[in-house]
């Protein structure tokens, strides 16, 4: 039997209505669909009508005005419930939904409000305080993936014969590593700094420098071998991140000239994806962004496609416009440092759309659910409590067949007494992650 695609009818081809029908009904359920403005070309097809007119045997959705505007301007947003979720830009009467799904599935996924004013973070971040979905109450659950999961029993109620994908529950391991040294690949003048402080603080760990110095013991941050062998152990797909930007108050790495440094970096590319891993201040500034990106390249021979920006410092759309204009092709920025969760509302990948200038880019945005610090030094939990909190999300994106990102660093995975159970955790994610 020949499925006929879907046809979206609408008044207008819009832009914003061409990206998210392509996220929610492509991307998602996988469905061949087309947008078609003149009633005369709908046929005998299923019909998704996105309009106020009536047409007889459509799934009516009343559209709301967010997807025909351009800009952005303030969304009055109330809260109601549907099919147990958490819904808005409710459409009223008449509506086979009782909410506008691609204005605001549109609105999540855009980061639609990122780009109103809000009040910023210390570190100049817009802070999960200030999302809809923190204030709400729903940043731990993949809503957009929900609705879509609900709009498929919406079409199958119309359309029995529509069929959709099954998507698969994937993981995906990232490493980022902001000090992959604590005492070798330094200066002399940041080590002998160093010793002056360990000494007046800490005799023992001016003792430890000088014999990870002198070749008489490992750095204890250099803790891949042990990364390696669990990625190994469990076949996960991982990236790993590289700083290269000089130093500052927050950006502590060794020198990208650095001879150990680059070998290290250089043996791990040898044999995993690999990113730039921009400094605190490169957000702001395309010069140093790209000076960053190709001392990377310079290292490691390859072309720099990925980005994770240090602190997830980060504004949109003009640290997105600085990265496509250095010719990065996927960000992994997407995500909370202070609380755990879907920023975006939605558990998979997707396109940059800049909201300003009306475009859907060819950045992909991979968004993380969950980061080491933000367990232990935003949120304060231990390992015990951080587990529930992954394994709860694992859930949530499984539920979806969702991308599961994680965030870890090496220094997070140091062989002590302190740092012992986050190894637990560390290995215990990658199991129940990968099952």
């Amino acid at each position: 039997m020949l499925i006929r695609p879907m046809k979206i009818f609408t008044r207008k081809d819009l832009p914003r209505l061409r990206y998210i029908t392509g996220i929610l009904l492509g991307d998602i359920l996988g469905l061949s669909y087309e947008i078609v403005t003149d009633r005369r070309k709908l046929g005998k097809s299923p019909v998704i009508n996105y309009s106020s007119e009536d047409i007889t045997g459509a799934l009516k959705i009343n559209p709301c005005p967010v997807l025909s505007e351009t800009g952005v301007s303030e969304q009055k947003i109330i809260i109601d419930e549907w099919k147990g979720l958490p819904v808005f830009f409710l459409t009223g009467k008449g509506s086979d939904i009782p909410f506008d799904i691609f204005a605001a599935s549109f609105f999540l996924v855009s980061r639609y409000e990122e780009y109103l004013g809000y009040i910023p973070d210390k570190h100049s971040r817009f802070p999960a305080s200030e999302s809809l979905s923190a204030r709400h109450g729903f940043l731990d659950i993949p809503v957009v993936d929900l609705w879509a999961k609900e709009l498929t029993r919406e079409i199958l109620k119309k359309f029995p014969e529509t069929t959709f994908r099954r998507n698969e529950f994937k993981t995906l391991l990232t490493i980022d590593s902001d000090q992959p040294f604590a005492y070798r690949a330094k200066n002399i003048f940041r080590n002998t700094g160093g010793f002056v402080r360990d000494i007046l603080k800490d005799r023992k760990v001016s003792l430890d420098r000088y014999r990870v110095l002198s070749g008489l013991q490992k750095d204890p941050f250099q803790v891949y071998d042990y990364i390696i062998e669990k990625i190994e152990e469990n076949s996960v797909d991982t990236r790993f991140f590289f700083p290269t930007g000089d130093l500052t108050r927050y950006d502590k790495n060794p020198s990208w000239r650095n001879k150990k440094y680059r070998d290290f970096i250089r043996t791990i590319s040898g044999k995993y994806c690999n990113g730039i891993h921009p400094s605190y201040y490169s957000a702001d500034d395309h010069k140093v962004l790209a000076k960053q990106i190709m001392r990377l390249e310079t290292i490691t021979g390859k072309k720099v496609e990925a980005s994770r920006f240090h602190y997830l410092r980060f504004s949109i759309p003009f640290s997105y416009r600085n990265l496509l204009r250095a010719g990065v092709t996927e960000d992994y920025s997407m995500g909370y440092a202070e609380e755990p969760g879907f920023r975006a509302g939605i558990a998979r990948p997707f396109p940059f759309y800049d909201v300003l200038s009306d475009t859907q880019t060819t950045l992909r945005i991979i968004p993380f659910q969950v980061m080491d610090a933000t367990l232990h030094q935003y949120k304060k939990m231990g390992p015990e409590e951080s587990a529930e909190t992954v394994v709860r999300l694992i859930n949530e994106t499984r539920k979806v067949g969702g991308l599961f990102v994680s965030i870890w660093h090496n220094t997070s995975l140091i062989n002590n007494m302190q740092w012992g159970k986050w190894r637990e955790l560390f290995e215990n994610v990658l199991k129940v992650s990968v099952q």
